[in-house]
């Protein structure tokens, strides 16, 4: 009796399952070290300057992930192409990527210290180019097919140097803002350095080749613009409601929605290890592989995280005080809303990522836009009568529009789903080819 699933295909399950679990490994240290941190301030420092540490934050990590342009993505898509079609070209689009968001967040923090009189803005502007280059470069590496970088640059020695030296702040009896914001920003040196000698003793010492940026960047400006949108999204809500409702209502909503890291960790491991095979396999043709990885992710997703939501849900009125302080109890509801909503956005499994690895970024960014909007609308209608409910509502219902807008996609293009079994002797999802390949295509193997 044949077996359900080919030897070969099987053995790439596997590698993908090892690159998940060192993903996971790494995100799950990176989310404790970060939820230490929060822990840290809120107990450590008053309400509204721990509200003022947060926003401050929030923006900077905003604007580094807008002009990081989605670079790093692009990255992992040009150097396993060229690993795969033996070419050697993968310095070349390294260069090109990182040229322009360099210039741009030098730029950009210049004007920040020039123009900004807030001392923890001005700090973190200082640090902006390191922040931003560093995300860059860590992503390359995966390029590589090597979780190795990831896991101990990006998950173990950033979050966890922030920790201690926030930790050592706060223990020190330093309230002040500016120094919170210069302790958290300086682990992003050591981390661009690290991460920058380990790309270069894998690179070719090849020149730039002509249309190199032509092509990253013809790939990746969909991208770019969907990053950007992404960085809104995630962050948008806690700068709002620092707006509209106060620092010390900001405080009380990043407290109740930090646990959104513990249970965001499991898909952002797995996303970080499943990308460069799923990019591989649909630029080969093999749905079948597309849909066993997409699948076996989703099933990990809901296994991994349904438990964590639950259990918050069910705890949270008493969690929040013991973790955070008795001022932070009232973030009960906002809880209730983001597990309900992050179990929804789980089953879903990784349908963005599976977009976007079709080449499809064009609809990935129509559906950011799409979610982004939901969440602006309404927390300008929710927000002043109900502050951080009113946040959490709106997240929701930006979340449920970006999980299910991708989900549609893929499935009315591939007849790709998160949970069930391909049809015997058919592609999973019952197609039997591809569509037209987008101009980024990997190779010449997609079918009309």
């Amino acid at each position: 009796m044949a077996p359900l699933i080919p030897t070969r295909l099987a053995g790439r399950l596997t590698g993908a399952a090892r690159g998940g679990v060192a993903g996971l490994a790494g995100a799950g240290t990176g989310a404790a070290a970060q939820f230490l941190t929060v822990v840290l301030v809120t107990r450590g420092v008053e309400q509204e300057a721990a509200g003022l540490f947060f926003s401050a934050t929030a923006l900077c990590l905003t604007a580094a992930t807008v002009l990081r342009l989605d670079a790093g993505n692009g990255l992992v898509h040009f150097i396993a192409r060229s690993r795969s079609l033996d070419h050697h070209h993968a310095s070349g689009y390294v260069r090109a990527a990182l040229v322009p968001v360099a210039a741009l967040s030098l730029a950009a923090g210049a004007a920040v210290v020039l123009t900004v009189s807030d001392p923890a803005l001005r700090v973190l502007a200082v640090a902006l180019p390191a922040v931003t280059c560093s995300g860059v470069v860590v992503s390359a590496t995966r390029g590589f097919g090597s979780m190795r970088p990831t896991v101990l640059l990006d998950g173990v020695l950033q979050p966890v140097s922030q920790s201690l030296l926030v930790g050592a702040v706060v223990l020190a009896g330093h309230g002040s803002v500016p120094l919170l914001a210069a302790a958290w920003a300086l682990p992003y040196l050591p981390v661009l350095l690290l991460a920058s000698i380990w790309l270069r003793r894998r690179l070719p010492g090849t020149p730039l080749q002509p249309g190199a940026a032509h092509e990253l960047w013809r790939h990746t400006w969909p991208r770019s613009l969907a990053a950007g949108i992404q960085a809104v999204f995630q962050r948008l809500d806690v700068v709002i409601v620092a707006l509209l409702a106060g620092p010390a209502e900001a405080a009380v909503y990043t407290a109740a929605t930090r646990f959104k890291i513990v249970g965001q960790l499991a898909g952002q491991g797995l996303a970080q290890a499943m990308q460069p095979r799923l990019v591989r396999a649909l630029a080969e043709g093999d749905l079948p592989r597309a849909g066993e990885l997409y699948r076996s992710a989703t099933r990990w997703l809901v296994l991994l995280t349904w438990p964590v939501w639950l259990g918050y849900a069910a705890f949270a009125p008493w969690l929040l005080g013991a973790v955070f302080g008795d001022g932070y109890t009232g973030g009960a509801p906002v809880a209730f809303v983001l597990a309900a909503t992050m179990m929804l956005a789980t089953a879903c499994g990784m349908a963005d990522v599976v977009l976007t690895s079709a080449g499809h970024t064009g609809s990935s960014l129509a559906n950011l836009v799409a979610a982004v909007a939901t969440v602006v609308a309404l927390d300008l209608l929710l927000i002043p009568s109900l502050g951080s409910l009113g946040a959490a509502l709106g997240w929701a219902g930006g979340t449920v529009v970006k999980n299910l807008l991708p989900l549609w996609h893929i499935h009315r293009r591939y007849g790709l789903r998160p949970f069930g079994t391909p049809q015997p002797g058919r592609p999973a999802g019952g197609m039997t080819s591809l569509p037209s390949p987008p101009p980024t295509a990997l190779n010449a193997r997609w079918t009309p």
